[in-house]
């Protein structure tokens, strides 16, 4: 088995798996949504529909009409700018200052918006039992201020909201915490009415479906929803999903959220609480929540429900605090168990270079230097299969008319010599989840966002913008092919290796500089190796080097 073969088979599986994930974004089922008759606007905002049954009908509830009484309430703290409407007490903006949208756009990064027809909020109320509750829009919050900064040096910023409705007293409260992403949401309800009241905390996200923005098979990039309950710690649910079906699972705790890349945002509801999941597609809306249970309110009672929002970059470590298994919306799919030990690794070399781009070399160098066994027994296993070339070609030659007998003939012949014919593919193979686990480390880390490494190289999650790195790739992989004795034959097959540098430097074009840079120093790495081993192997006779 060639050296270039075994690499083929990771290389065709890769490119397999893009292709066919690819395939499912451009091609797969779409959700049929209809026009909105009202384009989303600053004042105006749909929420779904929801009962207190804890039923969730697939109707959108009336726009609000009443923009003169709405207001937007900024609150700036160091990591969060929030916008959040008075009607319904709903975040309809939300930047990220310490992220911007490129390194050539300084503007700070839009998680959330209403602008040019494109709408993603966060909306969360309380349902109630009363006739009213049902049928009238979503009431408007009082505020004492337009306008909230956290100062410097201050821990914690109390934002309030108050309403009273239908004999019941409620405060709505947005708790910023200096340094994090993530914000408490508090209600205390008192009431002041007559008799007793039924009350139902919900929480959702509502997201334009399509936005006009895709990902590339270079760069696949899922949008869309994704939850989590007591039994499934992370549970992708698209907005093709929402279209199928309305999702509906009840869990203790739990959490729902929306995904993009690198970015993700997350109502996480009380743990201890037995709440209900759900989704629904509303025009050109797709929404994924969570209610939390029923409560009774004794006249005079004041109750307390809350939940934790999080809108911010996907960072691991703080998402496994807030939450069990909201660290997994850093999706490294199958291999995910790989991937975080691995990210944790270069993580872990980062903090002590301090250059992301020397931390995949240096993870690059640790790696094929532990698969350094399985890389001896690959290439020593390729050189015995060609030492028995003669032979083999000897016994194709006398059986070219029986292949009945030339099949045992060549396992004798394997068995005599004591070669194995799959001891170069095999080794491989075991590589090969580590590579794709790699691969999902630098496409999905919001670390490597706009991480520099040296000179032209000033982020290595996009491609090289010179095409330096896959040029390289490319003459790598031309040397090692021309170090490796090749026993192809067929003038086709020994055309296709000859151009495979080329294919492949091309294919590389467009994918993440930093992921180039792993493959370029990846390829290095083998080329020293491989001639560490075949000279090993000349000392004692085992290999000889074919005549150029």
């Amino acid at each position: 088995m060639e050296s270039l073969r075994s690499f083929l088979v990771i290389a065709l599986a890769l490119v397999s798996f893009l292709l066919w994930q690819q395939w499912q974004v451009d091609y797969g089922p779409k959700p049929v949504v209809a026009t909105q008759a009202t384009p989303a606007t600053q004042t105006t905002t749909t929420s779904a529909d929801l009962q207190l049954s804890g039923a969730v009908p697939a109707t959108p509830a009336a726009a609000v009409t009443t923009a003169s009484a709405v207001q937007l309430v900024e609150v700036k703290t160091d990591v969060l700018t929030v916008k959040i409407n008075t009607q319904g007490g709903d975040i309809v903006g939300l930047e990220l200052p310490g992220f911007t949208v490129s390194q050539e756009n300084p503007s700070s990064y839009q998680l959330m918006r209403q602008l040019n027809g494109f709408e993603y909020v966060a909306q969360s109320g309380l349902l109630g039992d009363g006739p009213d509750d049902k049928k009238a829009p979503r009431q408007t919050y009082q505020v004492a201020q337009t306008s909230y900064q956290l100062a410097n040096g201050q821990a914690e910023l109390v934002v309030p909201f108050t309403l009273q409705h239908n004999g019941l007293l409620i405060e709505k409260r947005f708790i910023f915490t200096a340094g994090k992403y993530d914000v408490r949401v508090e209600y205390s309800v008192t009431n002041q009415g007559d008799g007793s009241k039924v009350v139902q905390p919900y929480y959702h996200f509502a997201q334009t479906i399509d936005n006009g923005e895709g990902s590339n098979m270079m760069m696949p990039v899922y949008r869309g929803g994704a939850y989590s309950t007591a039994e499934q710690r992370y549970e992708k649910f698209s907005f093709e999903d929402m279209a199928d079906a309305n999702l509906s699972l009840s869990t203790k705790g739990g959490w729902v959220s929306m995904l993009e890349h690198y970015f993700v945002a997350a109502w996480v509801p009380q743990a201890e609480d037995t709440n209900q999941l759900y989704s629904l597609v509303s025009g050109n809306l797709g929404v994924i929540g969570a209610q939390g249970p029923q409560s009774s309110i004794a006249v005079g009672e004041t109750k307390t429900f809350s939940a934790i929002f999080y809108a911010g970059p996907k960072d691991q470590d703080n998402l496994k605090l807030l939450a069990n298994g909201l660290d997994l919306t850093v999706d490294y799919g199958i291999l995910w168990f790989i991937s975080q030990p691995l990210f944790w690794f270069l993580q872990f070399i980062h903090g002590i270079v301090g250059n992301w781009g020397i931390a995949i070399i240096a993870i690059t160098l640790l790696v094929k230097g532990a698969l350094f066994p399985l890389t001896k027994v690959q290439y020593e296993s390729m050189a015995k299969m060609r030492n028995l070339k003669p032979k083999i070609d000897e016994l194709q030659a006398r059986y070219k008319d029986d292949r009945q007998k030339m099949g045992p003939a060549m396992m004798e012949l394997y068995r005599k010599e004591k070669v194995n014919p799959m001891g170069g593919c095999l080794p491989m193979l075991i590589q090969l989840p580590i590579f794709l686990a790699l691969y999902w480390v630098f496409v999905e880390s919001v670390e490597l966002r706009q991480a520099p490494f040296m000179l032209w190289i000033t982020d290595l999650s996009v491609q090289d913008p010179y095409y330096v790195l896959p040029v390289l790739y490319g003459i790598s992989m031309f040397i090692m092919q021309k170090l490796t004795p090749m026993t192809v034959t067929d003038p086709m097959q020994a055309k296709i290796m000859l151009w495979m540098p080329v294919a492949f430097s091309v294919f590389f074009l467009w994918f993440p500089s930093g992921l180039v840079l792993y493959w370029v120093v990846s390829n290095l790495v083998s080329l020293g190796q491989m001639l560490y081993i075949y000279r090993g192997m000349e000392k004692k006779g085992l290999y000889v080097r074919e005549a150029k």
